[in-house]
Parts: C-alpha cells; structure tokens; sequence
C-alpha cells in the first residue's frame, strides 16, 4: 500500500479527501490540521505522499513543503487547495501536482499515479547533492485561457516578453505566463540563454547563429520557422555558446 498523509484545516475537505481514496491501493496513515502538526505526523510515519492544504494556521503549506524538500528522502506533494493563484510557488517548492477544490475523483487519482515511488523531488534532491548545485524546474507554471498550465522546460522552444506578460512557444503551441522574464531566466538557468532583452532561448534547440546583410545577428531554433534577432551586446555570448565542445 502506498502511504498518504492528508494536511487541511476543515475536517470536512479531509473526510472528502479519505472517501476518494476508499478502495484504492493508497492508505491515509495520518491527518493532520495544520503545518506544524503536519511536519510532526510526516516526521513519524514516514509517507509516500502529502495530500497538502496551502492556507492554514501556523505553518502554511508553501512553507511545510519547502521544509519537506530539504529532506534527503522527501515524500511527493500534492497541493490540494481552493486558491489557483499560488501555483507557481507550489512548483517552485517541488510539488508534483496541484489541485483545486472541489477535487474530482479522478484527477486526484490520476495525480496520484503519476507519483512514481522514487518521485521527482527524491530525483531533483539527489541530483543536486551529486552535483552541488541547483537545477532548472521540470516544468514552467503559466497561467492561460485554460487555466493554470504545466510545460515541459524540454518542451518549450523560447520565450518573449511583450508589454506585461511573457509568451512561452512550446511544442504544443504558445501560452502566456505572467511570470517576468527575469524571473523566468533565474529559474531556467542554464538551459536557456537570453539573446535579446526580450528574447530567452533553449540552448538545446539552437541551429545555428548568422549575421544578416546589415550586420545584424540572427539566432535559427529547430523547429522555429523565423529567425529570431540577437542583440548586439548578447552576440559573444551565444557564439561562445556554439564554440563549445558537445
């Protein structure tokens, strides 16, 4: 049986919680009604999964999760809240999946299978503490006409800023992130390379830089149609980019 500790300050919204999970493989070991009984209750029985509330007394869930993903052996988070506006920093703090109330069955058992049993953050911990020091997120949080989006970072193309948002251009389209850019390019590095003030990149796609007939430069992205500009202060960069060594 896979252990689930559910975290939330109304009862009756961890009563809804534990009859979604009747006859399932996934056991409620614990409840908890706060943030620092939550720590206390994950501390001694040791769950594979936190079904977590964000708004709570005391410790609230951004907080508890943060602490949890210091841990050398975190169990997955899964956010299970009322408020979508808290998504980006859910993800930040290594949460697997985020769920808005009221919870259908079968998105919480989808999120629950895509929590593996070495999962994402236990991977993310461990490849930092091989490698000391940080990595990009998995995904980028954006917000769009559907409602909060999950983007694979393998996934996205580039990124341009225009006015007060950001459009991220991914394999599957474009969608706006009210992130800033320069919050974007801390979160990215060092995957993705800024050539432009406007303009990140994912280094991964990059073709092939060539200087236009003006004597402006000019950045190719496989799977990108048009050419996108590179600032002229930004060029020796990307070429010492491309001069390294695959």
């Amino acid at each position: 049986m896979t252990k689930v500790i559910i975290v939330d300050d109304e009862p009756l919204a961890r009563e809804r919680l534990k009859r979604l999970l009747l006859d399932t493989h996934y056991e409620v070991c614990a409840e908890a009604s706060g943030g620092d009984e939550a720590l206390e209750r994950i501390r001694l029985h040791s769950p594979d999964i936190v079904l977590l509330d964000i708004r709570m007394p005391g410790k609230d869930g951004l907080e508890v999760a943060a602490e949890l993903a210091q841990h050398p052996q975190p169990p997955a988070v899964i956010f299970t809240t009322a408020y979508d506006e808290y998504a980006i920093q859910a993800f930040r703090v290594r949460a697997q999946d985020y769920l808005l109330k009221p919870i259908r069955r079968e998105d919480l058992m989808r999120a629950l299978q895509n929590v593996t049993q070495v999962n994402r953050a236990q991977l993310q911990s461990l490849k930092q503490e091989i490698n000391g020091q940080d990595e990009a997120p998995a995904v980028v949080v954006c917000r769009s006409s559907r409602g909060m989006e999950r983007i694979k970072i393998s996934d996205i193309l580039y990124l341009q800023a225009e006015h007060k948002y950001v459009t991220v251009f991914h394999a599957q389209g474009e969608t706006l992130s009210d992130q800033p850019l320069k919050e974007l390019e801390q979160a990215l590095h060092p995957h993705f390379l800024r050539i432009h003030r406007n303009t990140l990149i994912n280094r991964h796609y990059i073709e092939i830089l060539q200087r236009r007939h003006d004597g402006h430069y000019e950045v190719r992205l496989r799977g990108v149609r048009e050419a996108l500009p590179v600032s002229r202060r930004l060029v020796t960069e990307v070429k010492q980019f491309l001069a390294q060594p695959t």
